[in-house]
């Protein structure tokens, strides 16, 4: 048995695939085995999967029908049996000491469960880019925060203990937010740990998940969702249920005024009461830096949720106004007027203008 699994989904993967399992053929520790799920690809991913295994017997593929990530990476852990789990995206690239440092540190940490990396990324052609954030401080995470502060780390740097993977019963159909639904549940087991130097090139593309405004709606309910799911789980109170048609049911809802109504069921008043201003606060972050923006219906939808700002300690709702007048900057710049003055109290119109003045 292998001492690390590395977990890997891939689906119409075929043009950066041969470079990612190439990263992991150079690592410098070789003791793993990577469990390759192929999610019902339809290109070339598959003869490429199939060419790997033939000359190296640590790769071992697996395939289903197209079943969409969670499923897959479901199916993938189902067959690991390491002690530690490493993922992958089939679209990174892994740097040559990323195994080793990452096990080392869990094995000289025992009460971590899991442990991620710094970043460096890359375009879709391999190109260094700047300007994006790194994920926040993991100490600071706190899920009644508007939007929530995760105990996040990239995805596709995770190493975590399988035992603690297994005892949380995997991933969930959290919307658009696997990844940090897991890390929520992970913490409740042991500490989360990120190392400080890159140890993965993070592919940033055009076909990336969170490359549309649905799908920014999406992530916006879904990530808060969980940190609403986790404030439970701390209280003791009955999980959040996401079943696997939630995220087919918010895409056709739309717009996030419809997919706050399809998710308030679920929750108590004053759960639907949060949901809202940290959804609308979660979608102004990501607009700040994804190749979307918003549109009118998100700007009335996010005005409206203002006046639960008000529930928020004094430094949140700071964060919020900050959030607010960032935004309504960035959409007159871009000549957005009616959508900017749509989201913006008049009170906020000095701060506003003063950051469309300053550029900031």
């Amino acid at each position: 048995m292998a001492a690390v699994d590395i977990l890997l989904t891939a689906y119409n993967a075929a043009s950066t695939l041969r470079e990612t399992l190439d990263s992991v053929r150079a690592q410098t520790f070789a003791d793993f085995r990577i469990v390759i799920v192929d999610d019902g690809s339809t290109d070339a991913t598959a003869q490429i999967l199939a060419e790997y295994a033939a000359s190296d017997s640590r790769f071992f593929i697996v395939t289903q029908p197209n079943g969409g990530l969670v499923a897959a990476l479901n199916h993938g852990l189902s067959h690991c049996t390491a002690e530690f789990i490493a993922r992958l995206d089939s679209d990174d690239v892994a740097l040559p000491q990323r195994l080793e440092r990452q096990l080392a540190y869990l094995e000289a940490h025992p009460a971590c469960v899991a442990v991620g990396s710094q970043v460096t990324h890359i375009d879709e052609n391999g190109a260094p880019l700047t300007g994006l954030p790194d994920a926040g401080e993991i100490a600071d995470a706190d899920a009644s925060h508007a939007p929530a502060r995760e105990p996040y780390v990239v995805h596709s740097t995770l190493m975590a203990r399988r035992a603690a993977v297994e005892a949380i019963g995997g991933y969930r159909y959290a919307p658009n937010c696997e990844d940090s639904d897991l890390f929520w549940r992970l913490s409740e087991r042991g500490a989360l740990a990120c190392i400080a130097e890159a140890l993965l090139k993070y592919r940033v593309h055009s076909a990336s998940i969170s490359s549309t405004i649905v799908n920014g709606r999406i992530m916006a309910i879904g990530s808060q969702l969980s940190a609403l799911s986790a404030l439970r789980r701390t209280a003791g109170r009955a999980d959040i249920d996401f079943a696997p048609k939630l995220t087919a049911e918010l895409r056709q809802a739309g717009t996030l005024e419809k997919m706050w109504e399809l998710a308030a069921p679920m929750l108590n008043a004053d759960e639907a009461e949060h949901l809202r201003i940290a959804a609308a606060a979660k979608l102004m972050e990501l607009a700040r830096y994804r190749p979307y923006e918003l549109d009118a219906g998100d700007c009335a939808f996010i005005r409206a949720a203002l006046t639960f700002a008000r529930r928020l300690a004094p430094q949140n709702q700071r964060e919020v106004n900050w959030y607010l007048t960032v935004t309504a900057a960035r959409l007159i710049r871009k000549g957005l007027l009616a959508e900017a003055f749509t989201l913006t109290p008049p009170a906020s119109y000095p701060v506003a203008a003063a950051r469309v003045l300053l550029a900031r």
